[in-house]
């Protein structure tokens, strides 16, 4: 996925690197040794493979992959005995991954497009559909998936915390995967960085200066890391609410840690304090995540098998 510009290499590179406004080369960064073993970022094209007309995208790629991840860690989940004795099926996990689809992709991209660049959307309103070139906001997804949660569960006789602490533990590597479709797709680039971090990359698409893979760190510490603490943690019984609420209170606290690497798309200035959207936006999911836990525990109530309903004998 990267490459890497060693000495030996040079004479392939060098011109690349030496233009005016080629890397390494201008805002201060001449051609040095360090510069030559710099990891630029591959650029790679976008379309995964293409069969005619037909072309597949790394990133839609990267959603049947979250998708595909959920059906499976679900199956794993329905075996465990807290999770067996309140009555999910298999047959749910269909149901719930196609409403839980229209709400990734539906609140993710009205995420984007009002909390992170309403301006440019409005604009260009052609691009507010366009899926396949990345922009999706997690925020946005989140409350496009609590939205299509509270629909599925009235049809089932479910509760919306039950559903949502029982695919908490499914939603971060799902996520892992979107940022990893990022990445292939050189967005999200991160704040500048020390030339002499081992993996600071230069993005060809953004200017010639070192800088953080945020992506890679958001896949890593917001999805892959968050995902083996709260599987684990989800493991054992727990109070309603309890599960959902430190997804969010983990999340938030993870992103708004990550945010500190990732150029922000605008700054926010709160109580003298300067943070990005991103760590704005998380604020709120750290608050509800403490919220939900302090009720979870105070109630200490259990999640409930689902009521019978209409359509639902």
């Amino acid at each position: 996925m990267l490459r890497q510009i060693k000495p030996a290499s040079m004479r392939a590179s060098a011109a690349w690197l030496a233009r005016p406004d080629g890397l390494c080369h201008n805002r201060g960064y001449p051609l040095t040794e360090r510069c030559h073993d710099m990891l630029i970022h591959p650029m790679p094209n976008p379309i995964a493979l293409q069969v005619g007309p037909l072309a597949v995208h790394w990133y839609g790629l990267m959603y049947l992959l979250a998708f595909a991840q959920f059906i499976a860690l679900g199956r794993l989940r329905i075996k465990q005995a807290h999770i067996a004795a309140l009555g999910w099926k298999k047959e749910d996990l269909d149901d719930m991954l196609f409403y839980g689809v229209l709400g990734v992709v539906i609140g993710g991209r009205l995420g984007e497009i009002l909390f992170y660049n309403p301006a440019y959307y409005f604009a260009n309103p052609a691009d507010m559909i366009a899926v396949w070139k990345g922009g999706m906001s997690f925020h946005g997804g989140f409350l496009g998936v609590m939205l299509a949660m509270w629909l599925w569960g009235r049809r089932r006789g479910r509760k919306l915390m039950d559903i949502m602490d029982f695919i908490a533990p499914m939603v971060p590597l799902g996520y892992a995967a979107g940022r990893l479709g990022n990445f292939i797709n050189a967005e999200l680039p991160g704040r500048p960085a020390d030339p002499s971090l081992p993996w600071a990359m230069i993005w060809p698409n953004v200017d010639a200066i070192p800088r953080h893979p945020s992506p890679i760190y958001q896949m890593l510490v917001d999805g892959i890391l968050l995902f083996v603490i709260l599987w684990f943690f989800a493991r054992q019984p727990r109070p309603r609410m309890a599960v959902a609420g430190m997804f969010s209170l983990l999340y938030g606290c993870a992103r708004f840690f990550t945010e500190y690497f990732r150029m922000p798309d605008y700054d926010v200035h709160v109580a003298g304090v300067t943070i990005s959207a991103g760590q704005m936006l998380s604020l709120p999911m750290v608050a509800l995540g403490i919220l939900l836990l302090v009720m979870a525990y105070r109630r200490n109530e259990q999640a409930s098998p689902p009521a019978i309903v209409a359509g639902n004998k």
